[in-house]
């Protein structure tokens, strides 16, 4: 990892700051570092403490020693056996889960900051639809689901309008059920692109994923969100799996990223479904029938660019829309990117590292509005 690519990442003067715990200073480098470095936490204290050197970021109260017996005590990091035998340390589930909580962060203090809305609406979008059967309550149901017309008119019944009052035993649930409000499929190009010519693209990539899996299982839990990566083949990752998420020696496979993409999505029962796709550079390999595969990393392969039409129009026949993320500006492959866009129906966005979080959640937000019936 590039020295200058991580001293691009802070700000160090705002750790000078008094009354911050020598932990908590040390924690958002930390959790920075972790993220640039796969999740390997030798690498992430090896460039720690490269840091602490140059920038003082610690004292003799207070060392980089104290840190890892703190993150120990927290249960940030554990002993781990490798398959040789040997011992080291891993990051835990608690700090992944703090790493998405500081990318959702990042990215909603910028928008924040540009004026851009950090997605608050005034509709209630809760997610149930109501069946128009009714049943007697039962204790424990959610009083938000009790037909107060119903119930009005059982306790008219029951008790008369001289004696009028309202008993548990009048009220009555409107049945409802559940429906998604929205599913989404991220789609990561991890082909060896992603980090060629000295720039990471593939940590932006982890971060912006990173941050709208958190959104959606803290803001939005009736949606759901599924996480592929693409190189030569496709296949679905956890949430859990992102922090580590690397590039390979790979070309890119749009066409095996898309069909699985819409098959995640078929399985969904509602009807809001849509697909976000980050990529930075052209399809240059599919898959054969026989198993084979067919590849041409030299300019825009006539063949392989045709498979690409014919999925994203398979995805509109299906009502799947298509965003497009290109961090690639290269004239060639924003044609095929509008060619592309035009065959789904879809959007596109030519960008670079900069600023993609924020795009993302805008269109997220913008989408949701647009395709959920409130």
């Amino acid at each position: 990892m590039d020295r200058q690519h991580v001293r691009k990442g802070f700000v160090f003067k705002r750790f000078e700051e008094e009354n911050i715990p020598p932990f908590d200073k040390l924690f958002e480098i930390f959790k920075e570092l972790i993220t640039h470095t796969s999740g390997d936490f030798d690498e992430a204290i090896d460039w720690l403490r490269q840091l602490d050197k140059e920038y003082k970021l610690t004292n003799e109260e207070y060392s980089i020693d104290d840190f890892i017996e703190d993150l120990k005590k927290k249960g940030f990091i554990r002993e781990e056996i490798d398959p040789d035998g040997n011992g080291g340390m891993a990051i835990t589930a608690k700090t992944e889960r703090a790493i998405r909580q500081q990318a959702l962060n990042q990215i909603f203090g910028r928008l924040r900051k540009s004026g851009s809305g950090n997605h608050n609406t005034k509709r209630i979008g809760t997610g149930d639809e109501h069946t128009g059967e009714f049943r007697d309550y039962h204790y424990g149901d959610s009083l938000d689901k009790i037909s107060m017309t119903e119930s009005l008119r059982n306790a008219q019944i029951h008790h008369g309008a001289d004696d009028f009052r309202m008993t548990e035993d009048d009220l009555v649930i409107e049945e409802t059920h559940h429906k998604s409000q929205m599913s989404t499929v991220l789609m990561i190009d991890i082909s060896h692109s992603m980090i060629l010519y000295g720039e990471d693209r593939i940590t932006p990539a982890k971060k912006v994923a990173m941050a709208l899996a958190e959104l959606i299982t803290t803001r939005y839990p009736k949606d759901t969100l599924d996480i592929l990566v693409f190189g030569n083949d496709a296949w679905r990752i956890s949430i859990g799996d992102l922090p580590y998420l690397q590039v390979g020696p790979y070309h890119t496979n749009t066409v095996a990223g898309l069909e699985l993409a819409m098959d995640l999505l078929r399985r969904k029962r509602n009807t809001n479904k849509q697909i976000f796709m980050i990529t930075d550079g052209k399809p240059s390999c599919i898959r054969e029938r026989d198993g084979n595969y067919y590849q041409n990393s030299v300019g825009l392969d006539p063949y392989i660019v045709e498979k690409c039409y014919n999925a994203a129009s398979q995805a509109r026949k299906l009502h799947i829309p298509i965003t497009t993320f290109m961090i690639a500006q290269d004239p060639y492959l924003e044609r095929f990117v509008r060619e592309f866009t035009q065959a789904n129906q879809g959007k596109a966005f030519f960008t670079g590292l900069k600023g993609l979080g924020e795009m993302i959640f805008e269109d997220y937000e913008t989408n949701r509005k647009k395709r959920i019936k409130g």
